[in-house]
């Protein structure tokens, strides 16, 4: 079985070089750049936009992992793929029409992905499923880093296993929230972690080795 697919979240590192701290986790070993975007309405903090996705796009080779935790991505999500963005994922729970959006996410060239907070169940994105290519599992309330792995997102995480195996479909599972050496253990149906605090709290390299080679 091949290796978890690392992405070290952005809003962890230290905003005021952000250039050299995504060079510094490219060199370490990451395999996506994930951006975490708040608008302050639909999770209470405030983040980056598309501006900042602009301007880190050359200074990076690896995929940008545009999270749009906002209630009205459709009105953005051009933005974001003008920007570079390679995939871009919204959340079930927002204002816009979930459809739509990932069409729109597809005619622009971008991998679309659809995103759902834990009190969320998995029946709910069931019928988007099949027409995107990322499914990011929240294993905390959406908002800030920092925050405790919720383990009872475990299952909702086979469940989505199952159900890409069912219907042959290669989408990506990423899960985001809590992620560290020792949560990591529960999230084996994972393709993707997103690593906030793990990885820029510590040395770099070693903690996303330590994640990488946790695939049993």
């Amino acid at each position: 079985m091949s290796a978890f697919l690392v992405a070290p979240s952005i809003l962890s590192a230290d905003f005021s070089r952000l250039g050299e701290e995504v060079a510094a986790v490219e060199k370490a070993g990451a395999d996506w750049i994930h951006v975490d975007v708040m608008d302050g309405h639909f999770v209470p903090n405030l983040t980056i936009g598309a501006p900042v996705v602009k301007s880190l796009r050359p200074t990076t080779q690896l995929p940008l992992d545009c999270h749009l935790m906002i209630s009205h991505p459709s009105k953005y999500i051009g933005d974001f793929a003008k920007a570079g963005a390679d995939y871009i994922t919204i959340h079930l729970e927002s204002e816009s029409d979930t459809a739509q959006c990932i069409q729109s996410i597809r005619e622009l060239g971008v991998k679309p992905g659809i995103s759902l907070r834990p009190g969320t169940p998995f029946e709910e994105i069931k019928p988007f499923i099949k027409d995107v290519d990322l499914i990011l599992v929240m294993t905390v309330e959406p908002g800030f880093g920092g925050q405790s792995f919720m383990e009872d997102q475990v299952e909702k995480i086979a469940k989505i296993r199952a159900h890409l195996n069912e219907i042959n479909h290669s989408a990506l599972i990423e899960v985001d929230g809590g992620v560290n050496a020792e949560t990591v253990k529960h999230l084996q149906e994972a393709d993707v972690l997103v690593a906030g605090s793990f990885v820029f709290k510590n040395d770099y390299k070693n903690s996303i080795d330590i994640l990488k080679s946790a695939k049993d």
